[in-house]
């Protein structure tokens, strides 16, 4: 495993050396965060890409606060958003149209990644994307990328107190949307 103090230090003295260690290190858990949220394998992995290459022109000019990984994340967050407000949907409900094409999506994608369609897989994802985008962007980072709520707070901007009750707001929606969605 790489640490972020040696990525730092190769990004300052062999920017190309530096951004083969980031991509080695992060490039897997920033396509998943970016898939999580954009659901399409193509959107993700060209985002994934474009956050790359932000973060190689902006090395320079990132505050040096220690916590690489919450400005990869940022910035991975941003390219996530930026995709999303393409689409123009602040929340996708699968009761629309456009959500029926998302659950699509995110059928056809759990049938790719678990074995045999797992049905409570599915179920997860149609709850976390039933979710407002601020409360998707929490659950994710807490949930899968295992953040505590001040990197939270530094990736969304937004306060650690508030980070955790969007968790907690969120969990108690996704519990109940699987709960209701259980005999289905």
């Amino acid at each position: 495993m790489i640490s972020d103090s040696d990525i730092i230090a190769a990004m300052t003295q062999a920017p190309a050396e530096g951004i083969r260690l980031m991509m080695a290190q992060y490039s897997e858990p920033v396509y998943w965060h970016i898939r999580r949220m954009v659901v399409d394998h193509e959107d993700a992995q060209d985002a994934t890409q474009e956050t790359f290459v932000r973060l190689f022109r902006a090395f320079d000019t990132r505050r040096d606060d220690g916590n690489l990984r919450c400005w990869i994340y940022t910035v991975a967050t941003h390219e996530a958003l930026r995709i999303i407000g393409r689409r123009r949907t602040d929340v996708v409900s699968l009761d629309d149209d456009e959500g029926e094409a998302l659950a699509g999506r995110i059928a056809d994608e759990a049938i790719d990644d678990a074995a045999e369609g797992d049905a409570i897989l599915l179920r997860l994802q149609q709850a976390i994307h039933r979710l407002p985008t601020k409360q998707q962007l929490v659950f994710n980072l807490r949930y899968y990328s295992e953040m505590s709520y001040d990197e939270i707070a530094q990736v969304t901007g937004i306060p650690a107190t508030s980070a955790k009750a969007s968790f907690h707001v969120a969990k108690q929606k996704i519990t109940e949307y699987m709960t209701a969605h259980e005999a289905r």
